[in-house]
């Protein structure tokens, strides 16, 4: 018996499809950036709850776009880094990220940094 398949009408729809979202794109902008841990994407993303980044982490994994690392050790023991097909979203993330720059600039919006 074949699983049925979604069907899509545009590629843009398959592209929502997977890194639509609030916090899918955020997760995937910061690991743009390299390696993190789990309690440093935490930090980097405040407003985020615990499961519900813990629920992206795991979909994104699903989806092939990020791979999860376990070390042996204490306190820190996964990290999270994105696959090659991950890395292919590169040229999105940094089109979303120079767009959300210039709306924030052009409307008074404040960007806050993360301590």
């Amino acid at each position: 018996m074949s699983i049925p398949r979604k069907r899509y009408y545009c590629p843009v729809e398959v592209t929502v499809d997977v890194i639509g979202g609030r916090w899918t794109p955020v997760i995937l902008a910061h690991l743009k950036e390299g390696t993190h841990r789990y309690g440093e994407l935490r930090r980097k993303m405040p407003d985020v709850t615990e499961k519900v980044l813990t629920q992206r982490l795991r979909q994104l994994e699903r989806d092939g776009l990020v791979a999860r690392t376990v070390h042996d050790g204490v306190p820190a023991p996964v990290s999270y880094d994105l696959t090659p097909e991950g890395r292919s979203l590169t040229p999105v993330l940094e089109a979303l990220y120079a767009w959300g720059e210039r709306r924030a600039a052009g409307r008074g919006l404040v960007i806050a940094p993360v301590e």
